[in-house]
């Protein structure tokens, strides 16, 4: 099977989803059931860190184990890659070792660059400007919990960062509505979203951009790299809490998720994440049933 690598959520077709979300779904239940299941028995997975995790490398290193195969975890200030190693060499010596990887970093290009040299695939764990397994993981859950996404309406409430990006493009592919409520000043960046991308609609208040929304979703204020703006941001977010009465606007059976870590009485209240309607113990659990599903997939092709 040729190379596939799977950098953002544009990377694969919707008929691909369907198959990759089908197998999280059998590979979940033989999990539940305490059934082995070992596809990828002496395989490796290599995963590279530049920006610290808990739910990325825990999900990654215990699925790839469960699915019969090896995990290797390394820390770029640990590596030549914190000493100034080009990412293209780094490329092609890790792909030579191993069988798939996964790397979790800052800029969109360095991972671009990765892959173009890598031999094996590699998966994005999270940049900068996307966060595919994420939003896959978010995706699945949502179809757990209400079926098909395709005509919802899933709003966004908070900056235009990763999370959104790939939200954007879920949306174009999936075919469901989002509505965005970014504060000033935190706006989407036009390079990153496709030109001919209707799937969304801008709100300045986003007490709004909730308003007979299926699933609202937000995230940390301050995303990983930009706490030199906390104090900024803090001001500039004033309002653009996820509470119950924005929740309220959304449809009665609506759904709250977050990526997590979660800050309770910034970016969401108590009384919704830990409320009823949240699922972000569900989400960050799929993570692990995705990522296998996708791990599988890229390594094996379609069984």
């Amino acid at each position: 099977m040729a190379i596939k690598h799977y950098l953002q959520i544009s990377d694969f077709t919707l008929d691909e989803y369907a198959y990759v979300i089908e197998r999280a779904r059998l590979i979940k239940d033989r999990f539940k059931r305490y059934e082995p299941y070992h596809p990828l028995m002496d395989r490796t997975l290599v995963m590279v860190f530049e920006k610290n995790s808990t739910r990325t490398r825990l999900s990654f290193e215990a699925g790839m184990h469960q699915l019969g195969g090896a995990a290797i975890y390394l820390n770029t200030r640990d590596s030549q890659l914190g000493r100034g190693e080009p990412v293209e060499d780094a490329g092609q010596v890790i792909s030579r070792m191993c069988d798939v990887i996964m790397i979790r970093t800052f800029g969109q290009d360095i991972i671009e660059r990765f892959a173009a040299h890598s031999r094996v695939p590699v998966i994005n764990g999270l940049t900068n400007e996307h966060h595919p397994c994420q939003i896959l993981a978010d995706i699945f859950t949502y179809i757990e919990h209400r079926g098909a996404i395709a005509g919802k309406t899933v709003a966004w409430i908070g900056d235009a960062n990763n999370m959104l990006y790939s939200w954007l493009q879920a949306a174009h592919i999936f075919g469901f509505h989002l509505n965005v409520s970014t504060p000033k000043g935190y706006d989407l960046d036009p390079s990153l979203v496709a030109a001919d991308n209707h799937h969304y609609t801008l709100f300045s208040n986003p007490a709004d951009a909730c308003v007979d929304a299926d699933l609202v979703n937000t995230d940390v204020w301050t995303s990983m790299g930009y706490e030199a703006e906390n104090a900024a941001r803090l001001k500039a977010f004033d309002g653009w809490i996820v509470d119950a009465a924005k929740m309220a606007r959304a449809r009665p059976d609506a759904l709250f998720m977050h990526c997590l870590p979660a800050h309770r009485g910034e970016e969401v209240a108590a009384e919704v994440i830990d409320g009823p309607q949240s699922v972000v113990w569900d989400e960050a659990e799929n993570r692990l049933h995705v990522q296998k599903a996708l791990l599988e997939y890229l390594v094996l092709g379609r069984l």
